[in-house]
């Protein structure tokens, strides 16, 4: 059944800009650390050459969970404004799919937009290494893919959380006002305890595990509550 909402999800979101702004975070990412590093490249290798890699994981670290939650809160709420601006709730609920399966298909759908974007990242990664002269022999796969990876599943909370308020709420000024408000709180850290400020630690914290599993088991709560919160809400 979630099979089905998930296939009609892919074709609304087709010429809709998504899959544009899936493969604009990674470039935007690789491209600004690929000016970060030509404007100041002798002062960079004189500073991280010890271990060049590193330190451009580390650089690119930085900016990873603002563009996750920024993207988070973007593709979210437009996949949600597909149904509000066209009026479509009561169609789309009115067909032999569960609320639970339609609300899941639509988180399903942006975590698989993010995974593509961070696979793109990981990918994108390895080329700029080696255009800065960083070596080819150890490139550090198992980090390149931590990076991507880690700070992505750590982002689940936020993602049901955001996904569930624009759901909810037909005007998205709210749901988007909170978004952008946690990615740029997101870079501070605040307190290991808020969800936003796992995404970072998950990659380069003391216990990067337990961020994992706190992501994965937060974020299913969150699934869990919105898609019952989404059942009993009346549509319009």
């Amino acid at each position: 059944m979630i099979g089905r909402a998930i296939r009609a999800d892919l074709l609304k979101i087709r010429g809709k800009g998504l899959w544009f702004l899936v493969f604009l975070a990674p470039v935007g990412l690789i491209a600004m650390q690929a000016l970060n590093y030509g404007l100041r490249y002798d002062y960079m290798m004189d500073r991280y050459g010890d271990d060049p890699w590193r330190y451009l994981l580390e650089n690119i670290a930085m900016f990873v969970p603002i563009a996750l939650l920024m993207g988070i809160t973007i593709l979210a709420s437009m996949l949600a404004n597909i149904e509000h601006h066209t009026s479509a709730w009561k169609q789309l609920l009115a067909l032999p799919v569960s609320r639970y399966a339609v609300f899941g298909a639509k988180f399903f759908i942006i975590a698989l937009l993010l995974a593509v974007s961070c696979l793109l990242l990981a990918i994108g990664t390895v080329p700029l290494g080696l255009a800065l002269k960083f070596g080819g022999t150890d490139i550090p796969y198992a980090a390149i893919a931590k990076l991507a990876f880690f700070p992505y599943i750590a982002t689940w909370p936020v993602l049901a959380f955001v996904l569930w308020m624009c759901v909810t709420y037909r005007n998205q000024s709210l749901p988007i006002t909170i978004g952008v408000v946690m990615a740029v709180l997101s870079i501070f850290p605040i307190s290991e305890y808020l969800p936003l400020n796992w995404p970072l630690a998950a990659f380069k914290g003391p216990h990067e595990g337990a961020f994992l599993g706190a992501g994965l088991l937060c974020g299913f709560i969150l699934l869990l509550l919105g898609s019952i919160h989404f059942n009993r809400k009346d549509v319009s």
